[in-house]
């Protein structure tokens, strides 16, 4: 399941979450966001119950954004016991991600 991530559920979703989490930082105006997207969705599917991945939609929720000193997008930030552990910007491969969210789990 793919997470959407706002200002309003951050807290419960993100900072006390027991798993890791992987914030995808996207706008629906990005082209490489949109590229983005599916692989996304795919990941989260796979990664179910191991980590939380989902989306932030910087346009609606700048103070996350501001937070994790988004300045371009796509961004991917990973979490782990709320704290940032890795950070990727811009596209890149279904592999890469996912190797990405391995370092993270081990």
């Amino acid at each position: 399941m793919e997470y959407k991530f706002t200002e309003a559920n951050y807290e419960a979703e993100v900072v006390s979450s027991d798993i890791p989490v992987m914030i995808d930082f996207y706008a629906d105006w990005c082209g490489p966001c949109k590229m983005m997207g599916p692989v996304v969705a795919e990941l989260a599917a796979e990664y179910e119950g191991k980590v939380k991945v989902g989306k932030c939609n910087v346009d609606e929720n700048p103070a996350i954004a501001r937070q994790f000193g988004v300045m371009s997008i796509p961004t991917f930030i990973f979490l782990k016991g709320g704290q940032m552990v890795a950070k990727q910007i811009g596209a890149i491969s279904k592999k890469e991600l996912a190797q990405m969210l391995e370092q993270v789990l081990a």
